[in-house]
């Protein structure tokens, strides 16, 4: 005599109540490897012995399930107990925060003896020596120990103002350290690296080469710090495997930047996204300032975001500043004058 449907189904709920129960079972044991993996610091996830698992159960499937509908059921099984355990199939990355590398403060980079944010201020680019001099001694006397200029300009149109070059490192240089600060500036060529790193203390990698892996894998072997801006449409963990490139290659002094992202509004001229500051701060080791120009590309506005960005847990600010931004020969609408810089230091001190 058959059985009746009422009969099955009990039979159906009865197996469920043993998968059910198998599956804790199994999700207890794959806590018990954690922390065993934890003690000696493996990486929780291993994608060999998840295919060796995979090809055993395959091995035994007598049917009537095919291996494609198995395969697709203990998939979700793994994918489900890693997702409980807050495991990624991704490896862990060195600039992570659950990582045990030491990365280096901004203040432990440049010997700095208080913790207050840094401001990065100067021209778009290396324009003239005075120029340059003029700012250089305007943030002096504030206190201000960090000038960035551009000596390549790498531009979207090739009828741009490129940058004075060499030329410009020279006059980088000279003026920063006749003034006992900290100069920054970008490099855009593999080739160029060495070069730079002889006239600058911090090597800029812009929007543009924040994906540039060779370029990321240079300056990873050089003992300089590191800015690395965000890309024109990254994602924060776009951003943050670019910064595991030169962590990979043994720098420890990398400082993120967030410069905004382009979107759908125009009202400035990329998108500031301040929820990745403390996204960074909590899922790295890495210090992160927030670059108010480019992010903006308008200046009315610079205060009220710089004080935000700082409240959100920036380690610092970078601001374009020139002498007679009406003259700059690039961003000329985004940069602050004397006075103006000199209003917003006021404003995010009160």
């Amino acid at each position: 005599m058959s059985k009746s449907l009422k009969a099955i189904r009990q039979e159906i709920d009865n197996i469920n109540d043993s998968i059910l129960e198998m599956l804790n079972k199994r999700t207890e044991l794959i806590k018990e490897i954690t922390d065993l993996k934890d003690q000696n610091g493996s990486e929780y996830f291993d994608p060999e012995r998840e295919t060796e698992m995979m090809k055993k159960v395959l091995s035994k499937n007598s049917g009537p399930l095919y291996n494609e509908l198995i395969r697709e059921v203990f998939s979700a099984i793994f994918s489900t107990s890693l997702k409980f355990m807050g495991i990624s199939r991704q490896k862990k990355l060195l600039v992570s925060s659950s990582s045990n590398a030491c990365f280096k403060s901004i203040n432990e980079m440049f010997g700095l003896g208080n913790n207050e944010p840094v401001i990065i201020a100067g021209p778009c680019a290396v324009e003239t020596p005075e120029y340059l001099e003029t700012i250089a001694k305007h943030l002096r006397d504030k206190n201000i120990r960090f000038i960035r200029a551009g000596a390549y300009k790498p531009r979207s149109s090739p009828y741009d103002f490129q940058g004075l070059k060499e030329n410009g490192l020279k006059i980088l240089q000279d003026v920063s350290k006749r003034y006992g600060l900290f100069s920054i500036t970008e490099v855009v060529d593999t080739r160029d690296v060495n070069l730079v790193t002889q006239y600058v203390d911090i090597l800029q990698i812009g929007a543009r080469n924040m994906q540039n892996f060779e370029l990321l894998k240079e300056v990873g072997k050089t003992n300089h710090p590191v800015l690395l801006k965000r890309g024109i449409s990254a994602t924060i963990q776009e951003l943050m495997l670019a910064a595991e490139y030169i962590a990979l290659k043994g720098n420890n002094k990398i400082i993120l930047c967030e410069r905004g992202i382009r979107t759908y509004e125009t009202k400035t001229r990329n998108t500031l996204d301040i929820s990745s500051i403390p996204i960074i701060k909590k899922e790295t080791h890495l210090p992160i300032v927030a670059d108010i120009s480019h992010s903006l590309g308008r200046k009315d506005i610079v205060n009220n975001i710089a004080k935000a960005v700082l409240a959100a847990g920036a380690d610092g600010i970078m601001v374009e500043v020139h002498p007679i931004p009406e003259l700059a020969l690039s961003d000329s609408k985004q940069q602050l004058n004397l006075s103006e810089f000199d209003d917003m230091l006021d404003f995010i001190k009160r």
